[in-house]
């Protein structure tokens, strides 16, 4: 889910998505797989940290950031 809100940096919309494993809003977050599903979802720093370690199903898959390049 993305919300976007008018108030940025120089006009720019500032978008808040949430962790997909612990609902946390993020600045950052990982575009991973780390199941059998293959499912992808879309992690933060934090829960990324667990899933990716030691796991044989990790994939990694992309980084969504709040704040887009120009």
């Amino acid at each position: 889910m993305v919300i976007k809100s008018k108030t940025g940096n120089m006009g720019r919309k500032l978008r808040t998505k949430f962790c997909d494993r612990c609902g946390q809003p993020a600045p950052i977050l990982f575009r991973v797989q780390y199941d059998e599903s293959a499912t992808w979802v879309f992690v933060c720093e934090s829960c990324w940290a667990s899933v990716s370690q030691d796991n044989p199903f990790y994939r990694y898959g992309g980084t969504w950031k709040a704040q887009k390049r120009n």
